[in-house]
């Protein structure tokens, strides 16, 4: 047998191989068939644009992915990091400290009448910090499940801690497990803070995400990410129990959204969305594929942060992008506190604001 021929036998065992792995290896997510609508263009109320070139930046010392930002009576400013802890900025984002270390990752925060910043930590569970920084364990499993993902978390004025669940399958370090497996293993729980109360309001979502309570807290809004949506949930009042889509067919992935001023509700964009997941929806198989790639050649996130305005119908009032992304992307909540709009990130070491009187 010639040279030649030994190689080309090699080859062909080789792309054999590859082909059954690719194909056929066993894999742990089971996907679920489900057909997207035709993403929108980045036009009209989507139209791509650079404000958010506009915005201050501010750097995380030694640490990663500021996901989410609070802001505290006295104007501090706190965001939670990659490294686990939970770091404090003056009020002009200088002198950055260490307030708190969860030991997990803290990802979702918010500030309860008592002064004590709810924490929603996936490694964790919900916790509560209080104002010298020492850490109470809230709530780690609620229904017949876990919390695996616990994600992000809106509290009211009555003190009952809105928050979600993205997946009580997979854990934080498995999430793009669920993104792939596409089926409606998220939850959004409360936790009443006076009776220490943890219990499930709705299941079967698709990755639940961020979680804003309405001004009035007759609802809760809700991100389903993997399926570009925000769902409003009747909590109190004469709709209570009643569910609804407040906007659909998103133009990228919806991470967090908040509460701001002048019944405006601001969603943080991840990133536009991907083509390739789109064409996997409907072929589960095409799925499991991706899960089988290598981490270099799975589908990735664009540079191109986004953050809408939305009003209580769900109509585009704000619209900010970076369609550039040169200095900011992954763009994963925003948080009004006065003038101020704060985003977030988990692309990047730092997070920005921007002050709203100067939006276009």
């Amino acid at each position: 047998m010639t040279i030649a021929k030994k190689v080309v036998g090699w080859l062909s065992s080789v792309l054999l191989v590859l082909v059954l792995y690719l194909f056929l290896w066993p894999v742990p997510i089971d996907p679920i068939a489900w057909e997207p609508h035709p993403a929108p263009g980045l036009d009209g109320d989507f139209a791509e644009n650079r404000v958010l070139q506009g915005m201050e930046l501010f750097a995380t010392p030694n640490t990663h992915a500021p996901e989410d930002v609070a802001v505290d009576a006295e104007g501090r400013i706190y965001v939670g990091v990659e490294e686990g802890q939970v770091l404090r900025y003056a009020a002009d984002g200088s002198d950055p400290e260490v307030f708190a270390d969860t030991g997990g990752r803290p990802i979702g925060l918010d500030f309860d009448d008592n002064g004590n910043l709810i924490v929603a930590d996936p490694v964790k569970g919900l916790l509560s910090i209080d104002p010298n920084g020492s850490i109470e364990v809230l709530c780690t499993e609620a229904g017949y499940h876990p919390t695996r993902l616990t994600d992000d978390v809106d509290v009211d004025s009555q003190n009952v801690a809105w928050f979600s669940d993205a997946s009580y399958k997979w854990n934080y370090q498995q999430w793009m497990s669920d993104v792939l497996e596409s089926a409606p293993n998220g939850r959004l729980l409360k936790y009443d803070i006076n009776t220490g109360e943890c219990s499930v309001v709705l299941d079967e979502l698709f990755f639940a995400n961020g979680i804003a309570v309405s001004p009035d807290e007759t609802y809760v809004l809700v991100n389903e990410t993997t399926r570009y949506r925000v769902k409003r949930v009747y909590v109190r009042g004469p709709r209570k129990g009643e569910v609804e889509v407040l906007i659909d067919n998103l133009p990228g992935f919806p991470d967090g959204i908040s509460t701001g001023q002048n019944g405006i509700f601001w969603l943080a964009l991840f990133a536009p969305r991907n083509e390739t997941l789109d064409s996997a929806g409907p072929k589960p198989w095409l799925r499991k594929l991706l899960y089988r790639l290598p981490s270099t050649l799975k589908p990735k996130p664009r540079r191109h942060p986004v953050v809408l305005g939305l009003d209580a119908s769900g109509k585009v009032v704000h619209n900010l992008q970076d369609a550039d992304g040169v200095d900011f992307s992954m763009s994963t909540s925003a948080e009004q506190a006065g003038d101020w709009l704060y985003v977030g990130s988990i692309g990047e070491a730092k997070w920005g604001r921007i002050r709203i009187s100067s939006l276009p």
